[in-house]
């Protein structure tokens, strides 16, 4: 698809952007949803390239599914172009941020730190 013929993201107002925010979330709440976001989580089991082989798309449907109504396309480009409007009312609104993070924290794993200190100068155990 030539970048010429790809139509701008929907203007969206913080406002309609939490009401479309809120759908998303209550879309990943729903139980079909839920089965298949916990078999691709069994699947990808902990291993994070495998969360992108199998949870994302899954969460990309999902939200395809809800974004479409509101003029967003139903493919991977209308999902970025949301995530990109919802992190743009991020810094401007609490509640959008809070949201965000809320949706992220559906699909994504949580980010873990390694101990402080492991691997940097210390002795290889053998």
């Amino acid at each position: 698809m030539a970048a010429s013929t790809q139509a701008p993201a929907p203007a969206l107002s913080a406002e309609q952007a939490k009401v479309v925010l809120a759908e998303v979330i209550k879309a990943f709440g729903a139980p079909e949803n839920v089965q298949r976001m916990d078999e691709a989580r069994e699947n990808a089991c902990n291993d994070m390239g495998k969360m992108l082989q199998f949870l994302l798309p899954v969460a990309t449907q999902i939200q395809q599914d809800v974004i479409k109504a509101y003029g967003f396309s139903s493919d991977g480009e209308g999902v970025l172009k949301f995530a990109r409007l919802i992190k743009s009312y991020e810094s401007q609104d609490p509640e959008i941020a809070s949201m965000s993070g809320k949706l992220k924290a559906m699909f994504l794993p949580p980010m873990t730190l390694p101990p402080h200190g492991a691997g940097i100068g210390g002795v290889a155990a053998s």
